[in-house]
């Protein structure tokens, strides 16, 4: 008995990890010729930087794609934008790690490995990120029927500068820089926003990450545009923030003054912020009980998105 609960137990998790293995399918953005190449050798390297893995000096910009098992799967999609100051990408904590949860809720999602503002990479450091990442929203969409996603429910998610760039799709989203892009809608249904890099005020800006989009010196009108608590309107999406009191490489405030942007203009939105847990701690925030990743899907759930289509 003892054997055959044990040959059970090794075969579901074989299954498992064939099954994780099998749904993960890395893509290219695009199909040919990549916006605003730089044309040079192709140097991008992955490593471990203390205990995160992280990848470097992108040229080949790819979405990753997880999809829920058929049985559950809801229709809502998740477009996940890891953070790395616009340097390098967390493509693990924040991303690999991330998606597999949402596919136990359901969830399709879809992880990027952006280009970063790199003047060796592109000739428009400045929109590179951004049209990288409206691309992902326009693939996600146009094949949304094959991967049976409802093309109304795609979210974008964003951590620490991945932060940033996802509220700057969500900001900037009539200013279509994706190539692919067509009739398609660039507007994301939903945004996740996780110690993100909001501002360019410099009493609480993350100024590495501005400096690595902007360049030093950038204009006090470049900072503006960038500043994306200045660029809520009323179409900008529902969004739910997540940030902690202590973070002192983001300050939280980036979080509150987005989130009064948001109350201004009367756009659904959630706030949490816990007492500690610093920045960068992806999933795992070990100084409370709490699991964010519930407060994030509760909220999913309040808005209708954890229903199936």
């Amino acid at each position: 008995m003892k054997k055959l609960l044990l040959f059970s137990i090794i075969s579901f998790l074989t299954i498992s990890m064939v099954y994780s293995q099998q749904n993960a399918r890395e893509i290219p953005l695009y199909e040919g010729k990549i916006p605003n190449e730089v044309p040079g050798p192709d140097e991008e390297k992955g490593e471990m930087s203390g205990d995160i893995y992280v990848v470097r000096k992108v040229r080949k910009p790819t979405l990753t794609v997880y999809l829920p098992a058929k049985e559950k799967a809801n229709g809502t999609a998740v477009v996940i934008l890891p953070g790395g100051g616009y340097g390098i990408v967390a493509s693990r904590h924040e991303g690999v790690d991330v998606a597999k949860k949402f596919n136990e809720q359901g969830i399709a999602a879809f992880v990027v490995k952006y280009r970063l503002p790199d003047a060796k990479v592109t000739s428009n450091p400045e929109i590179t990120p951004l049209q990288d990442a409206q691309q992902a929203l326009t693939i996600v969409r146009k094949r949304a029927k094959e991967w049976d996603i409802n093309p109304a429910r795609v979210g974008i998610m964003g951590f620490s500068a991945g932060g940033h760039l996802a509220s700057t799709v969500g900001t900037h989203f009539n200013n279509v820089v994706a190539p692919a892009a067509g009739k398609v809608s660039v507007r994301p249904d939903f945004m996740l926003l996780i110690y993100p890099v909001i501002s360019g005020d410099p009493a609480i800006a993350h100024q590495g990450s501005f400096n690595n989009l902007l360049g030093k010196g950038a204009s006090v009108e470049k900072i503006k545009e960038y500043s994306n608590e200045q660029q809520v309107t009323a179409q900008t999406p529902p969004t739910f923030l997540l940030h902690a009191s202590d973070d002192n490489v983001v300050k939280s405030a980036n979080s509150i003054v987005f989130y009064q942007a948001l109350m201004q203009n009367k756009v659904p939105a959630e706030l949490h912020i816990y007492q500690n847990g610093g920045h960068g701690f992806g999933l795992n925030n070990k100084t409370t009980q709490d699991y964010w990743f519930d407060r994030c899907t509760n909220w999913l759930s309040s808005n209708g998105l954890l229903k199936a289509n």
